[in-house]
């Protein structure tokens, strides 16, 4: 068996984990987690398997997870002692991806996948911007445009809307659109699934205006949580800040380029960063992070 680190990066579409020992690196992935079930027994189980997989023996892990409350890092330990882990820390995926994309500095990482969070880091404060979940909030996520797609779809099916190629789109998934509510609704995975309609609306957003508008109300809503944060902590002045846009989300065209001119109308100079690294390397530096960085208070530790 082998020592070193592991590090996870768990989201709502998927669990990436990184073990690393020196030179030598291995990744694999699973399902994601469940933000309506426990969630510290989730991770305990993909990192046992992850482990047994490969016959590694980690004796520190760091964790980044989305559907995080208060980081609990005593309880994923007493999980996860019994493969020799002997330290822990866990963060919520916001704070592993600032660090991955702009390291212990200033600034703002937007990170918008399935779900979306912001977080601001100024030079004594942390603010956190939405992540609340899809019944209360992620605003401009890939579940929001994908739930707007669908919610398009149906009301030009019904006749109460305007006619959208994302109806056709949609009986593709489901050719029976008037039973479709009931299969999303008793599909435990239906949060993701839905969000995988994201990708329809952006691919039909060119010649389709329904689907143009909901990927630029997403990005408008992306951009006022970055400059909710940046207000928050004290970054508003005449120098753009630092500003790091992650995720499936952003990473569509027309999204990206409708986030960055949002911003520039506050900074006309700015330009999206380029991130250092990805979550993984964020859980990767948690155990490390020094006392002194706004960053320590978002993090729990645990010991044996």
């Amino acid at each position: 068996m082998v020592s070193g680190l592991l590090a996870l990066d768990a989201g709502q579409t998927g669990i990436r984990l990184r073990w690393e020992h020196g030179q030598e690196r291995l990744e694999g992935g699973t399902s994601g987690v469940l933000t309506d079930r426990p969630l510290m027994p989730q991770l305990a189980s993909a990192i046992g398997d992850f482990l047994a997989e490969h016959r590694l023996s980690p004796t520190s892990v760091g964790v980044g997870s989305s559907g995080l409350v208060t980081p609990e890092a005593n309880e994923l330990l007493g999980l996860v002692a019994r493969y020799g882990i002997t330290e822990v820390a866990v963060a919520h995926d916001a704070t592993t991806s600032y660090l991955g994309a702009l390291g212990d500095t200033t600034g703002a990482v937007i990170a918008a996948g399935t779900g979306v969070v912001t977080l601001a880091v100024g030079s004594a404060s942390v603010a956190r911007v939405d992540g609340w979940g899809y019944l209360l909030g992620d605003a401009g996520s890939g579940f929001w445009i994908g739930r707007a797609g669908m919610d398009a779809a149906m009301r030009g099916f019904d006749g109460r809307g305007r006619m959208t190629p994302l109806t056709a789109r949609l009986r593709e998934i489901f050719p029976d659109l008037s039973a479709a509510y009931v299969e999303l609704q008793s599909d435990d995975r239906r949060v993701s699934r839905i969000a995988s309609f994201s990708k329809v609306v952006d691919e039909v957003a060119d010649g389709d205006p329904v689907a143009a508008e909901i990927l630029d109300e997403a990005a408008a809503e992306l951009s006022e949580s970055v400059l909710a944060g940046l207000r928050r902590v004290g970054l508003m002045g005449s120098e753009p800040p630092r500003v790091c846009a992650l995720g499936q989300v952003l990473r569509s065209r027309r999204i990206r380029a409708r986030f960055t001119s949002y911003l520039q109308m506050q900074w006309p100079g700015l330009e999206l960063a380029e991130p250092l690294g990805n979550a993984l390397h964020g859980a990767a530096l948690l155990a490390n992070l020094g006392e002194n960085s706004p960053l320590s208070s978002l993090v729990a530790r645990a010991e044996l």
